[in-house]
């Protein structure tokens, strides 16, 4: 096959019927479509313009190229156009966990739909990491360090862990060892093993004494509040509680944590920037 800016060149001139014209519309030099032209012609090796009058005219052969070229551009542009018009209304698909998505984002979540209704949003709550790829799962709301070899997070919201309360379920206590807090029930996110792996932290070879009940994200919080066992969850979450004395903040984890936007390393979506930029402005991160 001859080189494709030659072609692209060709079918320019023959779409125009001027080298001037042609290079316009590549945004090159007529010179340049002009060494395309006599390029593409010694690949050939056959004669596509007629040179002999005062402006370049199509042979027969030119003639015969100039209309596969045009069906052939024609097709690949009419894909082109289909595949972005797809790509443009397939809805932004967001990965979080539970407990994120009721406490955080869907409180705010109406905002977005009112100043955006032309963006439609698939929010997949689950605590487990999935890759991000075009066509699939392209942005994840995800806590940790930041540190996700071969793609980029930005902090969203910082906040560090804790380990939680209710006064009820304390009887009055206000401070406990993590040995006593591990005969209490515990309340954890489905998927997660975060009551053990943090009692495994201070040195306490057993999980909760007392019982352990995974939830949904949204129920851990409904179930902490009334007293039904301690939790591990991020203080952003349960301030509030904490402030009005609904629960108690036991321990504190010192570490930089947060909640990252996460994408791929790969061109973003008009759709998924206008997305991500909205996260940002929620927590004055531009």
């Amino acid at each position: 096959m001859p080189p494709l800016a030659s072609l692209k060149a060709f079918h320019a001139f023959a779409e125009t019927g001027n080298v001037v014209h042609a290079g316009a519309l590549l945004n090159v030099s007529h010179a340049a479509i002009s060494q395309q032209l006599r390029a593409l012609e010694r690949h050939l090796g056959t004669a596509l313009l007629d040179r002999s009058g005062k402006s370049m005219v199509l042979t027969a052969e030119g003639e015969k190229l100039a209309r596969a070229l045009h069906l052939g551009f024609g097709a690949i542009g009419d894909a082109v156009a289909d595949l972005m018009h797809f790509t443009e209304d397939r809805p932004v698909h967001v990965s979080l966990t539970p407990s994120f998505a009721a406490s955080w984002l869907m409180p705010r979540l109406h905002a977005f739909q009112t100043d955006h209704p032309d963006i439609p949003l698939t929010l997949d709550p689950s605590p487990k990491q999935v890759d991000l790829r075009p066509g699939g799962v392209e942005v994840a709301i995800r806590y940790g360090n930041g540190n996700w070899p071969g793609l980029n997070a930005e902090m969203l919201l910082q906040s560090p862990i804790v380990i939680v309360a209710a006064p009820s379920l304390l009887k009055g206590r206000e401070a406990m060892t993590p040995d006593e807090l591990s005969q209490l029930p515990w309340l954890e996110e489905l998927g997660t093993t975060e009551a053990s792996s943090w009692l495994a932290r201070q040195g306490v070879e057993h999980g909760p004494r007392a019982g352990r009940i995974a939830l949904p994200g949204n129920l851990v919080l409904e179930g902490l509040r009334s007293g039904q066992g301690v939790s591990v969850t991020v203080r952003h979450f349960v301030e509030p509680d904490i402030q009005a004395g609904r629960i108690v903040e036991l321990f504190c984890e010192p570490d930089e944590g947060g909640y990252y936007i996460v994408t791929g390393d790969v061109p973003l979506r008009p759709a998924v920037k206008v997305f991500v930029g909205w996260l940002r402005r929620q927590t004055g991160r531009m």
